[in-house]
């Protein structure tokens, strides 16, 4: 099944990151041990296949990274993309910049922090995440950062449909558009995995200050609900 979402190339890249997170990853606590020998299955082709729902040559932020998941696993299948890892914890950090520089991935840049961190710096055409939190926190976390003509593309759960429902306040006050469920990874994982999209509503008329002008760099304090 690899084969069917990494070319010949970059199979072997995707193979050599295995093997870090199945030695240094477990020794450095990154993932458990009982997790190693199912890597590929339950974590690696599960990421990967999300990069059916990211246009070609998309600008992606993945956020709440972990050791790379999903973030890494995409920016490895597809390198048409620029891809920026969002992890917090230094020792993550640290391994995520030693495997993108063993593995020569030039587009991918590693940041260490929070996503707000990042809110008025900086704006992605696709934000990215795997199991990070509910819906409503993750798109106070996210939609910050997509731009007007982007969306959030998130790893949800069966409970999905639940999560948007208790978000459909959050969702209209911030102007964010009709969340878009759908499986990618048919044939190829088991069971597909199951992707939200959250766009904004009107690109003209992004209810979150601070996505309106990635360059608004003066102001940190938390956006105000639009009138």
């Amino acid at each position: 099944m690899a084969r069917r979402v990494f070319a010949s190339e970059q199979l072997t890249l995707a193979e050599r990151y295995a093997e870090l997170l199945a030695t240094e990853g477990v020794v450095r606590g990154l993932i458990g041990p009982r997790e190693a020998p199912r890597l590929w299955d339950r974590h690696l082709l599960n990421s990967a296949v999300l990069a059916e729902a990211i246009p070609t040559g998309s600008e992606v932020c993945d956020i709440g990274t972990g050791a790379g998941l999903p973030g890494l696993v995409v920016a490895i299948a597809r390198p048409d993309l620029r891809v920026t890892l969002v992890e917090p914890l230094l020792r993550r950090t640290t391994f995520l910049d030693e495997v993108v520089d063993e593995l020569g991935l030039t587009h991918v840049t590693v940041r260490r922090g929070r996503a707000e961190d990042l809110h008025g710096e900086q704006v992605f055409d696709v934000v990215t995440s795997r199991a990070v939190a509910s819906l409503e926190r993750l798109l106070g976390w996210s939609m910050p950062l997509v731009a007007p003509t982007g969306a959030t593309v998130a790893m949800k759960g069966r409970s999905v449909h639940d999560e948007i429902e208790a978000a459909s306040a959050f969702l209209q006050k911030w102007r964010c558009g009709v969340p878009e469920v759908s499986e990618v990874g048919i044939g190829i994982v088991d069971p597909p995995t199951t992707v939200v999209r959250v766009p904004w509503a009107d690109p003209s008329q992004i209810g979150w200050p601070l996505a309106r002008d990635a360059k608004s760099r003066r102001t940190k304090r938390s956006p105000r609900a639009p009138k």
